[in-house]
């Protein structure tokens, strides 16, 4: 792994180095998911030029095996760049995790603060003032309704007078 880390170019080692769990220590959400991208893209690129190499020098190897053989440097950044990512994946997580506490934290309190308190309320016994609207069933008046009604005790009327005849 070192030795692949030293034949990467500047720009992708500091990208490596960014990556180191001290480094990443101290970003936000917000630039934990810009460094994520960035990482991410990175990797992408060097899984694309592995594979598409890979294919190449399978025409000219006569063969997949030796094909892979020849293109080990590729897969072996790939591999770190696979490696770094997941450590940003971790530390996103982990920052992503606190970020929904502190936001569920914070609409609890809100919600409470607003919600008001039954000792505000004022003395009390317990007992509803008023009386409220009697509930009247509606349904009872509909036409449909007594068609129902009156098929349900005609048939009762029926099952009543078969058993009478026995």
């Amino acid at each position: 792994m070192k030795k692949i880390l030293n034949s990467l170019s500047e720009d992708e080692y500091v990208l490596i180095r960014e990556t180191k769990k001290s480094q990443m220590s101290g970003l936000d959400e917000d630039r934990l998911i810009k460094l994520h991208t960035r990482v991410r893209r990175a990797r992408n690129k060097h899984v694309k030029l592995y594979r598409q190499e890979g294919a190449a020098k399978v025409a000219d190897k006569g063969a997949r095996g030796a094909g892979k053989a020849a293109n080990v440097r590729n897969a072996d950044k790939a591999e770190a760049f696979e490696a770094a990512l997941s450590r940003v994946s971790r530390q996103l997580a982990t920052a992503a995790r606190v970020s929904a506490r502190e936001l569920k934290d914070e609409r609890l309190a809100r919600a409470r603060s607003d919600s008001p308190s039954f000792s505000e309320l004022g003395d009390s016994d317990g007992k509803v003032g008023s009386s409220g609207k009697a509930r009247v069933d509606a349904t009872r008046k509909s036409s449909g309704r007594k068609k129902f009604e009156a098929s349900t005790i005609a048939e009762g009327a029926r099952k009543q007078a078969k058993k009478d005849k026995r």
